[in-house]
């Protein structure tokens, strides 16, 4: 099989990489910079970090005030929420004072936490009813940056067949096309080759960050989970399904009917990286 040249571009803190199959040269380059131009407008408007952009301002609202934000920033705004849902509280995207925190001082206390934020049902507008919430969108940021750019690459493309491997550091993927592509996971004492075909993968773990994942009642635990992947159909389901998981036991994520994932863990024992998925319906 071929081997499409690599693409890459730094955003996020990390580095991204396009290889894309059945492209012209010319074709190839025009899209990934098509495709990394947009990225840095997905960076441009969900950075907590970046002055001015869409979270920023957010995260700097008083009480009483609102705030549109853009397009892209609603889409995600309200997958965090649906994924709020799903995962039943255990992602959220408004801890990111406590998230900073850990990462700066984790063996002091939590600081209480405070304030809330809404979003308009109908329009692209967040309210800001008391301060405190800062918004980090950090455990889905990723995955929905490759969701939208595997939407361009695919406009652009047209009729015309193509296939890819967008991946997000060595964290996050999405495969689309008709190539079957073939992802390393790599643990502490085994590895899986796994083929990804039209879906995501994401890992989280605490091997390079440290303990940055946060429970969402404030309590500084031990995460459940040292590494941990999860495969979805879709990057960012993938991207908050992983980080949820880091704080949930298998079973309690396997009997929520909203994950349709499945999630490999290196067992210690067996020296193996083992898949589960949730029962079927009918078993």
């Amino acid at each position: 099989m071929s081997h499409p040249p690599i693409y890459t571009h730094e955003a996020m803190k990390t580095a991204f990489s396009i290889r894309l199959d059945g492209a012209s040269e010319t074709f190839a380059r025009s899209a990934t910079q098509a495709a990394f131009a947009h990225l840095d407008e997905i960076e441009g408007k969900l950075s907590r970090y970046r002055a001015g952009s869409d979270v920023w301002q957010i995260n700097h609202m008083e009480a009483g005030q609102s705030l549109f934000v853009s397009d892209l920033t609603e889409e995600c705004l309200r997958i965090a929420l649906r994924a709020l849902e799903e995962t039943e509280g255990f992602f959220d995207i408004t801890l990111g004072s406590l998230i900073q925190h850990r990462k700066d001082a984790k063996d002091t206390p939590m600081p209480p936490l405070q304030g809330c934020l809404s979003i308009d049902p109908s329009r692209p507008v967040v309210y800001c009813i008391e301060p405190g919430r800062e918004i980090d969108l950090g455990g889905i940021g990723k995955g929905y940056a490759l969701d939208r750019m595997v939407d361009l690459l695919k406009e652009l493309a047209g009729n015309h067949a193509l296939s890819g491997l967008i991946s997000a550091g060595a964290s996050s993927h999405l495969a689309f096309g008709d190539r079957v592509w073939q992802i390393n996971l790599r643990g502490t004492h085994a590895e899986k080759k796994l083929s990804l075909h039209n879906q995501a993968l994401s890992a989280s773990g605490i091997e390079i960050q440290g303990e940055h994942i946060v429970r969402p009642d404030g309590q500084q635990i031990e995460a459940t989970h040292t590494r941990l992947w999860v495969q979805h159909q879709k990057a960012a389901d993938a991207d908050f399904w992983s980080t949820a998981a880091m704080l949930m036991p298998l079973k309690t994520l396997l009997e929520l009917g909203s994950f349709q994932g499945t999630i490999f863990q290196e067992n210690k024992n067996s020296q193996q990286i083992q898949a589960f998925s949730p029962p079927s319906p009918n078993s």
